[in-house]
């Protein structure tokens, strides 16, 4: 008789505590499925079980790291929240737990982040949902007449590049004493009051590079 999908469930979840404590010890792109069955005291057979190859490995811990932050982003999304307290929220909370994890443990926290460089293709599907779950609050501020003259997809990039240092965790490695929620409340507060298409703006400043 199969063993219930959540007795599964329970040993994934006592396998990736046993990866978190070799990152925590040695880094990430060390952590083998040898390492791993060797440290959980099971055969490299058994543990194909649960994670069919390194890369499957790797997508649960991406998948862990991103949990919070994913419950955070729907949990703004579907709130009754005005729209523009709804996207400070969206990257606000978001920000706020990226520093307790940077400040709780740095050595840890800046192994993940190698851990992610080396596995970005898993990575970019997360942010990709992020600029998923963002273009639907873009969305929402657009029916109230928001960001004219930009089409969501405009608009989701801009934002990108204005909030970047407080979503990218690098930057927040980086710029850790530079980066505040009331910098960010005031960024979210400028983009909402200027932010616009060039064909809604009322005049046009040139802009050159000079020789």
């Amino acid at each position: 008789m199969a063993r219930p999908n959540t007795d599964i469930e329970a040993v994934r979840v006592q396998l990736l505590d046993h990866v978190e404590a070799m990152i925590r010890q040695r880094g990430g792109s060390t952590v083998t499925l040898s390492d791993l069955a060797s440290a959980a005291n099971m055969s490299p057979a058994n543990l194909y079980r649960f994670f069919e190859n390194k890369e499957a490995l790797y997508e649960a811990v991406a998948e862990r790291w991103f949990a919070p932050k994913i419950r955070i982003m729907e949990e703004v999304v579907e709130s009754d929240l005005p729209v523009r307290e709804k996207l400070y929220q969206f990257f606000a909370r978001r920000f706020v737990l990226m520093c307790a994890n940077h400040d709780a443990d740095l050595p840890l926290f800046q192994s993940y982040l190698a851990l992610g460089r080396e596995h970005i293709d898993i990575v970019r599907g997360y942010l990709d949902l992020g600029d998923h779950y963002m273009a639907m609050i873009i969305s929402e501020a657009a029916s109230e007449g928001y960001f004219p003259g930009l089409t969501i997809d405009e608009a989701v990039s801009l934002i990108n590049l204005m909030v970047q240092p407080f979503v990218d965790a690098e930057a927040i490695v980086d710029l850790r004493r530079s980066v505040t929620e009331a910098k960010l409340a005031t960024i979210i507060d400028t983009i909402f009051e200027g932010l616009r298409g060039k064909e809604s703006q009322q005049s046009e400043v040139p802009y050159s590079i000079a020789a």
